[in-house]
């Protein structure tokens, strides 16, 4: 009867850890990046009562009850929903965002972040998160290198993400003019021209005047050039003329280019070249119709616009002039043991000495890598099931019940052998 009392408390107490877990799990469903928590019973002691056959199905013995063994956290990954916000995240995979609140690491999984008033890249909690700076810019702000990725440095490197309110792309000064197309007869003068960047970021004319050689060969074309660099044209005032040179260029009948000995032009101090190509593969010289295109490299500077993350986990800055550059890359965190982490609230957990120490995946050259997809636009839901959680809910209170009445039950029987004794 006693065990009664012992078995029913035991079980009072098991049932109740179940309907808390349970219901906080409920109560954080909607909670971003949040991972619930199962629950594992075992049995206390048992008394054998008598030995059965082995091949006997019956148990006897009797139990003292059950206790709490552990509340593993489930780990299985939540849905993943689209969001406006550029800067939500999620990792499609294992791995967790690290974040620094109050000078300790944590880890996520809720990539809800913003950029904050001193351009930070932290949680919605103002914890920043974590992540390898490409430290390209100098003190004036202006990019001194122009990477598409950051690597990610060490683990115990890893740092706040802060980036420039103001940033400059410095302008590349063209070195290449390649011109395509068909010069046409020989008969009257024509005109080729592009813009090039110079050296301070100016978009400067190039102009070629295209003269019929007098007199012409007795086979194919030719062409006298005069090319000329110049600042743009405008309705008031010279333009700048910043260096002219001459050359000339011949075809043969069927209108291929056989030569050119049109030079190098200096434009405001960065020498170009002027590619007409060869044979067929860029300018010919026939009877059909003048139709000549150029493509100039380099291209101006260009001020920042803002800045955006890629599935990389790369903080990309993007600028007036179209280019894209790397700031920093966002750490994605790996543990021996996931499992062992400690956790805070549900949602941000601890190293342990369980999990194991931080750490980055490697590939094949031994550079760091995040091993996960991360997705913008993205966050990843709470892996509860609300389904399943009210259904353990309702057999978690009906053990509860059960366990209440086996309770109430052994008082009686106390009582009846009482009232039997006197």
């Amino acid at each position: 009867m006693i065990q009664a009392f012992y078995t029913g408390v035991s079980a009072l107490m098991t049932q109740q850890t179940g309907i808390d877990v349970t219901g906080n799990n409920l109560a954080n469903v909607d909670a971003v990046g949040y991972k619930g928590n199962s629950v594992e019973f075992k049995s206390l002691f048992e008394q054998s009562l008598s030995s059965s056959s082995a091949g006997s199905s019956v148990n006897s013995s009797i139990g003292i009850g059950s206790t709490l063994q552990a509340t593993p956290t489930i780990l299985k990954q939540g849905s993943l929903n689209k969001t406006d916000v550029q800067t939500d995240l999620a990792i499609d995979g294992e791995g967790w965002f690290g974040i620094q609140s109050n000078g300790q690491a944590l880890y996520t999984r809720n990539g809800s972040f913003t950029f904050d008033a001193s351009r930070d890249l932290v949680n919605q909690q103002g914890a920043y998160v974590l992540g390898t700076l490409a430290s390209n810019f100098n003190t004036n702000n202006v990019l001194t290198s122009f990477q598409t990725t950051t690597n990610l440095g060490a683990v115990g490197t890893q740092t706040s993400i802060r980036l420039p309110e103001t940033l400059t792309y410095p302008a590349k000064p063209t070195t290449n003019v390649t011109f395509q197309g068909n010069l046409g007869e020989a008969s009257v003068p024509e005109k080729m021209g592009a813009t090039m960047i110079d050296a301070f970021g100016n978009k400067n004319e190039l102009a070629l005047n295209f003269t019929p050689t007098n007199p012409q060969p007795t086979r194919g074309v030719s062409w006298d050039v005069t090319i000329t660099a110049s600042s743009p044209k405008t309705l008031s005032g010279t333009p700048t003329i910043y260096d002219t040179q001459t050359g000339k260029i011949t075809f043969d009948e069927t209108g291929a280019l056989l030569s050119s000995t049109i030079p190098t032009i200096n434009n405001n101090g960065t020498p170009v070249n002027i590619n007409m190509g060869m044979g067929y593969s860029g300018v010919i010289s026939n009877s059909q119709p003048f139709d000549v295109s150029s493509q100039a490299d380099g291209f101006p500077a260009g001020d920042l616009v803002g800045y955006k993350i890629d599935q990389n986990a790369d903080v990309i800055a993007t600028f007036t002039n179209g280019r894209q550059v790397s700031m920093a890359k966002i750490g994605v965190f790996h543990f021996a043991n996931d499992q062992g982490l400690g956790s805070i609230d549900g949602t941000n957990f601890a190293e342990s000495s369980n999990s194991g120490k931080p750490l980055f995946y490697t590939d094949a050259n031994g550079n760091n890598i995040n091993g996960s997809t991360v997705l913008t636009n993205t966050l990843e839901d709470s892996n509860v099931d609300p389904t399943a959680g009210l259904t353990d809910l309702i057999i978690y209170q009906r053990a509860y019940d059960a366990a209440a009445k086996l309770i109430t039950t052994g008082d009686q029987m106390i009582q009846k052998a009482l009232q039997m004794h006197h």
